[in-house]
């Protein structure tokens, strides 16, 4: 979910930074996804904190990484999914006081949108940085869940936090993928120089 087209930081450095960024939203949500499973689906208190907790997570992990890239400036895509992020939080704040169903139509409306900003992200990022196809496929997917999501939302089942866990758990194995991928990339990369 980040932007380095216009910004003159040098591809290893980039890479370093996307690695960490990346293992970093792996290991956060596939906590969250441990805790929707194990815990909270059980506790209605920890539910409502983590699944506020979640898209504000992703507005805070999209500002770092903007300012890691250039700054929200030169990082549009990624300055808007930062802004979509703020509003889903307050939205999911409101539902909660609602219906989960309608916590689930917010999160699905979201993951259209963030998807959206996402792949575009992944898109200008392409030829400064490696993985993206892995971000790209995430940005679809992203669409695609917001789809089933919203759709369940209007159904006769009740939702919960087990609802959403799917979609924060495909984020995560995406995020997975994309730093073990740039990890590999860099290994090949210094293997020769390693040989000299």
């Amino acid at each position: 979910m980040t932007t380095h087209a216009n910004t003159q930081i040098p591809a290893r450095s980039s890479s370093g930074w996307l690695k960490k960024y990346y293992f970093t939203r792996f290991a956060v949500s596939a906590l969250w996804v441990a805790a929707a499973f194990s815990v909270a689906k059980d506790v209605p208190t920890l539910a409502a904190v983590m699944l506020v907790a979640y898209p504000a997570w992703d507005a805070l992990a999209n500002f770092i990484d903007a300012r890691r890239s250039g700054g929200l400036g030169g990082n549009k895509p990624q300055m808007l999914n930062l802004v979509v992020s703020v509003l889903t939080t307050v939205a999911v704040a409101a539902a909660l006081g609602t219906s989960m169903n309608d916590v689930l139509l917010v999160f699905g409306i979201w993951a259209g949108i963030s998807g959206i900003f996402q792949l575009a992200t992944a898109v200008r990022r392409w030829s400064s940085a490696g993985a993206q196809w892995v971000m790209i496929l995430s940005g679809a997917q992203s669409t695609l869940a917001s789809v089933f999501m919203v759709g369940r939302a209007y159904g006769p089942d009740p939702a919960g936090i087990i609802s959403v866990a799917p979609y924060a758990a495909f984020g995560a194995f995406y995020f997975l993928i994309s730093a073990i991928w740039l990890t590999v990339a860099d290994l090949r990369q210094g293997s020769p120089r390693a040989a000299e």
